[in-house]
């Protein structure tokens, strides 16, 4: 399954790289063969460089990616599982593993529970808590 994925990302860079060589035959007329062959060659040199630094970029933002939804579902499994936490109304979300919960919340001792659930999920950097309190008498009436 990697290979398929590896695929996907490889072909567009070699072709992005094809692409960044084209000006490297654009040379000037006026240049002896050897120092237009020359220029050329580091042209496209510089194009295979940076096509594989795109690569790899792109490789490391879908492996974060990965990594990071991992996260939110072992938060959200923790949370569910908690049963002094009333996972239902917490919204999980996180980027670069840090990891944001936003909803609405009974109490203030329930946010921080849902705090302390976050922080000890595997992979988790920090937590932002943006949990609302909204007591039970506000949000009936």
């Amino acid at each position: 399954m990697e290979n398929k994925y590896s695929f996907k990302l490889i072909v567009p860079a070699i072709l992005f790289g094809m692409v960044l060589a084209v000006p490297a035959y654009a040379q000037s007329p006026n240049a002896p063969a050897s120092q237009q062959m020359r220029d050329a060659g580091q042209n496209v040199e510089q194009a295979g460089s940076d096509t594989g630094a795109a690569a790899k970029d792109a490789y490391h933002g879908t492996v974060r990616a990965v990594k990071d939804t991992t996260i939110t579902a072992e938060v959200k499994t923790a949370l569910a599982r908690d049963k002094n936490v009333s996972a239902s109304a917490i919204h999980v979300d996180t980027i670069a593993g840090i990891v944001t919960l936003k909803g609405k919340v009974p109490s203030p001792e329930m946010s921080e529970r849902a705090t302390h659930v976050a922080e000890h999920a595997d992979g988790v950097k920090s937590v932002n808590n943006q949990l609302m309190v909204v007591s039970r008498t506000a949000s009936n009436g």
